[in-house]
């Protein structure tokens, strides 16, 4: 479970729009990630700005990284982003988690 703290921290590293497409990105990537320069080049940051956000997500234990020859790639820890939504769903309508579900609109 994680610290109250801790989720604080997250929720603030992901309360910015650049970091949250970041986050986002990173996370329909999967596991292997992206490399720096082509999460640039899709969200059209430069590479000081990015770097930037990456540093600020990954101080709140939100992304890691890997080194493969001369390329940086990043990915999402879903551990931490799966840890931060069971704490925020953690006592979800008295602990009846069937009650908080929305039901799915059809278009």
């Amino acid at each position: 479970m994680m610290k109250p703290t801790q989720v604080v921290k997250a929720l603030a590293a992901l309360a910015q729009p650049t970091r949250l497409a970041i986050y986002r990105l990173l996370v329909s990537c999967g596991p292997e990630g992206m490399a720096a320069g082509q999460i640039a080049e899709k969200l059209k940051v430069s590479p000081a700005t990015l770097s930037f956000h990456l540093k600020s997500l990954s101080h709140a234990e939100l992304i890691e990284s890997r080194q493969d020859g001369r390329f940086i790639y990043y990915s999402a820890n879903f551990k931490v982003m799966n840890g931060m939504v069971d704490y925020l769903t953690e006592n979800c309508c008295g602990g009846n988690a069937e009650a908080c579900r929305t039901p799915i609109k059809k278009c």
